[in-house]
């Protein structure tokens, strides 16, 4: 793989990590309960720091790192706010949309995963998937809480 392949995967990253940080930080927003609010708000500083470690190796391979969310990250930000006006923020519909955008970081993070990393970049790869996998399964618990 090149170094412009593995830049362009990273990037790819750093974006699912940027709209992690603030799909997070929308849910910390929207929620009064004060387990999920700490809950949303660590996990939006997690993506933060996952996004600035990619960013750290993007510029270690002499490019240039994503600074924003995806264009998709943002319409899907935009869409869980429209339904959160209309139809009010209860806890079992903020789980689902964030349960929604983990799932698709799992994705995007095993996909990474199917290429020919440098093994430095992939044992951070890796390293993060775990945290999302996470995640994915710390949010879908809580939501089978809300779900009882």
């Amino acid at each position: 793989m090149t170094n412009e392949e593995t830049i362009s995967v990273l990037n790819d990253l750093i974006e699912v990590s940027k709209d992690g940080e603030r799909e997070f930080q929308d849910c910390a927003e929207d929620v009064t309960d004060p387990e999920l609010l700490n809950f949303f708000t660590e996990k939006s500083q997690q993506c933060a720091k996952g996004a600035e470690m990619l960013q750290n190796q993007v510029r270690r391979l002499g490019g240039e790192p994503e600074t924003e969310g995806s264009f998709s990250g943002a319409a899907h930000r935009m869409w869980v706010n429209l339904k959160t006006a209309i139809t009010g923020a209860d806890k079992a519909s903020i789980l689902k949309e964030c349960e929604r955008g983990e799932q698709y970081a799992v994705e995007a993070y095993e996909k990474a995963l199917q290429e020919d990393l440098p093994a430095d970049v992939r044992q951070i790869v890796e390293m993060q998937h775990h945290a999302v996998v996470a995640n994915r399964e710390r949010v879908h618990s809580m939501l089978q809480g809300q779900m009882r």
